[in-house]
């Protein structure tokens, strides 16, 4: 047998080991194997479970290569451009020797996400109110977060609920809240979210405003404004009347939805709104209530009552000390009218037990107020401002509304003795208007109403007293209709006698020709 030499053998033991390394492919896998965000750190492996001493090359199209002598390579914070698809091989040997290429795989960098919290039902809540917070992250591709809540930085909560609840919250719960999600299983966390700060104040105090004003005729138009002072939104408004006599304190008589502000409007009034109206606001769940608000009296003059309010003496101030006789005529010559008031917010019977007039002998400032006729049904009448001053002047005015129209004249009154000098100055929304001892308007109209006042050089100013200028009543309106439809009717008449007149005297001419 023919011997085979030693560097033949080497050869051929070369040859078949090449032949066995290019068989061998790696098996490539990453960690974490899902997609990672920004900032984070990914680590590829390359395992080659044949032979030794293999060193590896990681590369990524177009030219990226990364030379490891372990099979492991690690890229720290990593970024966008880090993202994309991966091979390895393994080299060994000298001459060196290659595997094949693993399987691709690839790597997926996304951004981090940034929670967003919003709170419900405001970020300005009042004490004992429901706060909630919900914590909110988009994207990721996390199928489960955990999260953990921070008050002022600190955490107050970690868990996976994504709200934080806050029953019957007080002053120490205000401050800055925010949150962050954790991958429940696995490494990845979002951003710190944005920032919510939390305000809480005392109960909240409502505020009902009227407008135009609150001494109305029927068929005009009024809205009452209902406000929470220093709020946000997310209020339900409730306005309600005043009961007297009732089982009920008050009864609701509308409600809607708004921000801070709800509005109730009545585009025609008539009698039966007259009344005392308060609001009051609610949100949350639980519900929480504000505050009833200030009351607001709405007083409504029919265009023809049948019952009136007499007044002595007739006018709307009066000085303090003096007497007043307030009573209800009734020219259907119904019984059953008394007169009431609204005084200090206080409902009050005025006259007597059933009898329809109010005698108060010595006047006292807290008398002052709003005085009516209410019939046993509740029908309420005339209602009048009464005001009374511990002052020295006051201004005569009406007790009621201007008919348009009709005259004025309003006068000062003094306390004690007229002065010498009665001139004095009369003064409408704040501008002086006449110099005299009495204002005389011979023919009022809309543009007249206003608050007025006068002022004595030597006693002083009266208190001011709103001057209501109403349209003309129904019985006039009707009446022109009636004379228009009238004249409408005769006038074709009218035409015609003229005409035959006309003729008639052209024809007598002609004859005596």
């Amino acid at each position: 047998m023919e011997l085979i030499s030693l560097p033949l053998v080497l050869l051929l033991i070369s040859n078949i080991h090449s032949e066995t390394t290019a068989d061998i492919k790696p098996t490539l896998t990453v960690d974490p194997h899902t997609p990672v965000f920004i900032g984070d750190t990914v680590t590829l492996i390359c395992e080659v479970h044949q032979f030794t001493g293999w060193e590896f090359i990681f590369t990524k199209p177009p030219d990226t290569k990364y030379y490891e002598t372990i099979g492991t390579k690690t890229i720290t914070s990593v970024e966008i451009h880090n993202g994309g698809e991966y091979k390895c091989i393994a080299r060994r040997g000298n001459p060196q020797v290659y595997t094949k290429y693993s399987e691709p795989i690839t790597v997926t960098i996304q951004e981090r996400p940034t929670p967003q919290v919003s709170v419900w039902p405001a970020d300005h809540v009042f004490r004992g109110e429901t706060v909630n917070l919900r914590c909110v992250i988009n994207g990721g591709g996390v199928s489960s977060w955990q999260y953990s809540w921070y008050k002022d930085d600190s955490i107050i909560q970690q868990n996976k609920l994504q709200y934080y609840t806050i029953r019957s919250v007080t002053e120490s719960d205000a401050g800055k809240y925010t949150c962050r999600g954790t991958e429940t299983r696995g490494s990845r966390y979002s951003h710190i979210s944005n920032a919510v700060t939390l305000t809480v104040s005392n109960k909240p105090q409502t505020v009902l405003s009227v407008s135009p004003h609150r001494w109305l005729t029927e068929g005009d138009s009024v809205t009452l404004m209902c406000e929470v002072i220093n709020s946000s939104t997310g209020w339900t408004f409730s306005w309600f009347t005043v009961q007297m006599n009732k089982d009920v304190d008050y009864e609701l008589v509308s409600n809607s939805s708004g921000g801070s502000k709800g509005i109730y409007t009545v585009s025609s009034v008539t009698v039966k709104h007259t009344g005392v109206y308060m609001c009051r606001a609610e949100r949350g769940d639980p519900v929480y209530h504000t505050k009833y608000s200030n009351t607001q009296t709405l007083w409504i003059t029919g265009v023809s009552p049948s019952v009136s309010l007499i007044i002595r003496p007739n006018r709307s101030q009066h000085f303090s000390s003096e007497s007043l006789s307030l009573s209800c005529e009734d020219h259907s010559k119904s019984t059953g009218w008394t007169v009431r008031r609204y005084t200090e917010d206080e409902l009050k019977l005025c006259s007597s037990g059933t009898t329809s007039t109010c005698t108060i002998r010595s006047l006292y400032t807290s008398d002052s107020g709003v005085y009516w006729c209410q019939s046993e049904s509740g029908e309420k009448l005339h209602p009048v401002n009464i005001s009374v001053y511990n002052a020295d002047v006051i201004l005569d005015s009406p007790d009621h509304p201007v008919t348009e129209g009709d005259p004025l004249t309003l006068r000062c009154l003094y306390r004690d003795k007229k002065p010498s000098n009665m001139r004095a100055k009369f003064y409408k929304d704040g501008s002086m208007v006449q110099t005299g001892d009495m204002l005389i308007i011979p023919t009022v109209s809309k543009s007249h109403e206003g608050f007025y006042y006068c002022k004595h050089p030597e006693r002083g100013e009266s208190p001011k007293s709103w001057i209501s200028i109403r349209g003309e009543s129904v019985f006039q309106e009707m009446f022109g209709l009636k004379i228009f439809t009238y004249l409408l009717a005769v006038c074709p008449y009218l035409l015609a006698t003229v005409v035959l007149v006309f003729k008639c005297c052209r024809l007598r001419g002609e004859t005596s020709v």
